[in-house]
């Protein structure tokens, strides 16, 4: 059996709006809702809507043939409910079809499970929730923000129960080892993982409008040729990839939407292949060896490590800040501060602050909304510095209300020390009249 695994990230942040320093303590409204919707809306024309529409033209013209898998992000579905209901329904009518397999991540798209095991596996928990509730399915796969995996996290995500991750296919863990095999976590060994082809796949999702590229134009039929040529024990082609490559960051107007419909089709009809989602991957077909990585990897930039989101000063700093308040936060109630901290700790926030340059730096500069990362790192401090107000006064009530409450019932206990003697020596005298 030769297999492909499509599998498709769909994450969109909340981006906050321009905050300035005298914005501190006065403005607790931190996110850009008007830009926020405005995107959510663009690229749900753009991409969400018209793929969405081919991918279950083709579940349905070759029922239980074609396959693919998804991971939404706990903040992508929120918007999606705000600001594109349709959205969310194309993707529940594409579950229910039982042919699309929904993947367990972090709800905020966070970088938690590098700092904070309980917040980590808190956010999983309810991803899990909202995935059930939106889409009556649980999920068996996990897939880390941005396919970050190490040892250590993997044995947070066997503890949680998962059969398998998604993480990178670099050389970095595989050494001269193929991407196109099982593979098991030598941390946890009853963790299995599906490794991105990251070549093939970013033939797809970067290179192909790009005319400068040697392979340039890309066809099915070419990537077909490709995937032909892999050798015969090489078991399954896991093709990972933003879903925003198909009609936002790829344009429609470059075919990528008929080299989807192409592809697809090619390999359900002419080729070997046959689509699985990961779950029936890891079930179906064998584990290959064992790997480990002591060093945390991701599917980000050419040196696909955490540097994206940590590599500087100004994003340790940010990122420090943040955790630093995560014991305060858990002692609190106030929903606002609470939801805003689970938006606080989405990835792109850091990923902005990136000062990276050549292609990683032109990458990151496609999708920030700042003009510099120092601007980024200013306007995200100022938030934290209003956020950490809040906190502290909120925390600070907390405790008046609980003293109140506290002195409140040692009052009462005093009246009622006081006054049972007197209670107990009515009783008695009634009891002696009523005798009389």
């Amino acid at each position: 059996m030769k297999a492909i695994c499509l599998y498709f990230q769909v994450h969109q942040p909340f981006r906050l709006k321009t905050y300035r320093f005298f914005d501190i303590g006065k403005d607790d409204n931190y996110f850009d809702n008007h830009s926020n919707a405005g995107i959510i809306r663009k690229i749900a024309e753009k991409c969400y809507l018209p793929a969405n529409k081919i991918l279950m033209d083709i579940i349905r013209a070759y029922p239980g043939r074609f396959k693919v898998a998804f991971s939404i992000s706990g903040t992508a579905l929120d918007q999606f409910e705000l600001y594109a209901p349709e959205v969310l329904k194309s993707f529940r009518e594409l579950v229910a079809t039982g042919h699309v397999e929904l993947l367990a991540e972090t709800y905020s798209h966070s970088l938690a499970s590098l700092v904070s095991g309980d917040e980590f596996k808190k956010q999983v928990k309810r991803h899990i929730k909202r995935i059930r509730q939106l889409f009556g399915v649980t999920p068996t796969t996990f897939r880390n923000t941005e396919l970050i995996y190490s040892d250590k996290i993997a044995r947070k995500v066997a503890m949680m129960g998962f059969e398998a991750m998604l993480t990178e296919g670099t050389e970095k863990i595989l050494g001269p080892q193929s991407p196109n095999h099982i593979y098991k976590s030598q941390a946890a060994p009853n963790l299995k993982l599906l490794l991105k082809n990251y070549r093939l796949s970013d033939d797809i999702a970067f290179r192909f409008s790009d005319q400068s590229w040697q392979q340039w134009p890309l066809t099915s039929q070419k990537f077909i040729k490709w995937l032909n040529e892999l050798p015969e024990e090489q078991q399954i082609v896991n093709l990972f990839m933003d879903y925003e490559t198909f009609g936002e960051h790829q344009w429609a107007a470059n075919g990528i939407f008929d080299f989807l419909t192409s592809l697809s089709l090619e390999l359900l009809t002419s080729s070997p292949f046959t689509f699985v989602t990961p779950t029936e991957a890891i079930r179906q077909l064998d584990v290959r060896n064992s790997l480990s990585a002591s060093n945390p990897i991701s599917w980000a930039d050419e040196a696909r490590d955490l540097s994206a989101w940590l590599g500087n000063e100004l994003q340790h700093d940010a990122f420090d800040s943040l955790y630093k308040l995560k014991k305060k936060v858990k002692k609190c109630t106030d929903k606002k501060i609470l939801n805003d901290w689970k938006y606080l700790q989405t990835s792109d926030h850091f990923y902005y602050m990136c000062t990276k340059d050549m292609a990683d730096g032109e990458v990151h500069k496609y999708f920030t909304p700042y003009s510099s990362p120092y601007l980024a790192f200013i306007n995200y401090m100022n938030v934290l510095s209003d956020f950490e107000i809040r906190v502290t006064q909120h925390l600070r009530a907390l405790r008046r209300q609980r003293e109140q409450q506290l002195i409140k019932k040692l009052i009462n206990d005093e009246r009622e020390a006081i006054l049972q003697p007197v209670m107990a020596d009515l009783i008695v005298e009634r009891k002696i009249k009523a005798r009389k």
